[in-house]
């Protein structure tokens, strides 16, 4: 598939506050009158072609080529979209290319640029999401999070993911208040509470869907009343806004390749227990998992594909059907143990072999147990393993993420 005759739009993204615009959002089209013009028919054709990757990086500097030339500059930011199914091809293809090192450079200086997440393929492949993640924030662009709440894994993911913007699927705006609005906002809160993420709202069409949106919580706010796509206006007419009104934090910290013991060792001196007590213990973390639902992670490493016992699979057959994402790891561990579990294979030389670990995270919630093997012989329940439990949920989440980071692809 050829990329060709692509063209961006830009829809306005206000203050709802104060109603200022205060970026614009690139929407990609293809070429007027085409059987490709809309971009879910783009989408459609490059999945079946194997190239994504590919088309989608064609669009983003479609977008942003189109934005320079309009004269959008910072203190406005520009969202531009990524398709998750595709940051394996542009990874490769940004370590390879020196020249687009020099453009990402031109890009971060000259604008602010969001990089939209859409909600497609998320748990895809988790490892290398996580990675283009952390490799664009070194870049300087931020990151936004698309159509929370359409979708589990966007909820799931979000303190993994750390959005610098999380945006609301225009259903929860233009829907009824009921339960399952209710969860949703009240993740999206507590993760925007915590992390200083700022709320937009999707889909706002009339004054009543501005009014619920603010009461959702966001801040900024993207639909027909507020303005449609279309070309970039003259931005001389418009009023600039404060510099740092969407801010873009480089929200590091994620190691994505450490030792989940060490990352917790560094926070909490670890105790001593036999195996038969750390059982226990990742098994009501385990319960706790299954309590939280749909908007759980959890993730496992358990030395070797021999300890996933046909007791652990029944547990884990359970989780993979109630929670978000679950994965074991382990040497010899197939990229998918179960239907709906996910796995990764260690290497011999990876020090999680050493490691007997669970991680737990929910909007709410976050709890790791983390232990390294002493050694011993003998029977296996009393075997001896230096331990460190935390509810911190920060730690827990770092904990996740290199756990995450030995997931495979998807089968």
């Amino acid at each position: 598939m050829q990329a060709k005759g692509l063209r961006s739009v830009y829809q306005p993204i206000v203050d709802l506050d104060t109603g200022a615009v205060v970026g614009f959002e690139a929407l990609t089209r293809g070429p007027v009158g085409h059987p490709l013009e809309r971009p879910d028919r783009m989408f459609e054709v490059a999945r079946a072609d194997r190239c994504v990757g590919e088309l989608d990086e064609a669009c983003r500097w479609s977008a942003i080529d189109g934005a320079v030339a309009g004269g959008l500059r910072t203190p406005w930011s520009l969202f531009v979209n990524v398709e998750p199914s595709g940051v394996d091809w542009m990874m490769k293809r940004a370590a390879a290319s020196s020249e687009r090192a020099q453009a990402r450079r031109r890009v971060a200086r000259d604008l602010s640029l969001i990089l939209e997440i859409t909600e497609r393929d998320l748990l895809l492949n988790p490892p290398a999401l996580l990675r283009y993640v952390d490799q664009v924030r070194s870049w300087g662009y931020g990151i936004a999070l698309d159509d929370v709440g359409a979708e589990r894994a966007s909820l799931a993911l979000l303190p993994l993911l750390r959005p610098d913007v999380i945006k609301l699927d225009l259903s929860l705006v233009q829907g009824q208040p009921g339960s399952d609005v209710a969860e949703v906002v009240s993740a999206v809160n507590a993760e925007a509470e915590r992390s200083g993420a700022l709320i937009l709202a999707e889909g706002i069409e009339t004054p009543q869907h501005r009014e619920f949106a603010r009461g959702l919580g966001a801040r900024l706010g993207q639909g027909w009343l507020l303005g449609r796509p279309g070309p970039l206006p003259d931005l001389s007419a418009v009023p600039t806004p404060a510099p740092g009104t969407i801010p873009v934090e480089r929200r590091t910290g994620l190691v994505l390749d450490a030792s989940p013991f060490e990352i917790a060792w560094a926070h909490s001196s670890p105790r001593t227990a036999r195996r038969e007590l750390l059982v226990e213990i990742g098994e009501h973390l385990e319960r706790a998992a299954l309590s939280l639902g749909h908007s759980a992670v959890v993730v496992a490493a358990m030395q070797h594909v021999s300890s996933f016992t046909p007791a652990t699979a029944q547990r884990y057959a359970e989780l993979s059907d109630t929670v978000a994402f679950a994965a074991v790891l382990g040497v010899g561990m197939p990229a998918q143990p179960l239907p709906g579990l996910r796995g990764g294979s260690l290497a011999a030389t990876d020090p999680v072999v050493g490691e007997w670990d669970i991680a737990v995270i929910g909007p709410h919630f976050g709890a790791a147990l983390v232990s390294r093997d002493l050694g011993d012989s003998g029977p296996d329940a009393t075997r001896r393993f230096d331990y460190v439990l935390t509810h911190d949920r920060d730690v827990a989440v770092a904990v996740a993420a290199a756990l995450i980071s030995r997931v495979s692809r998807a089968p």
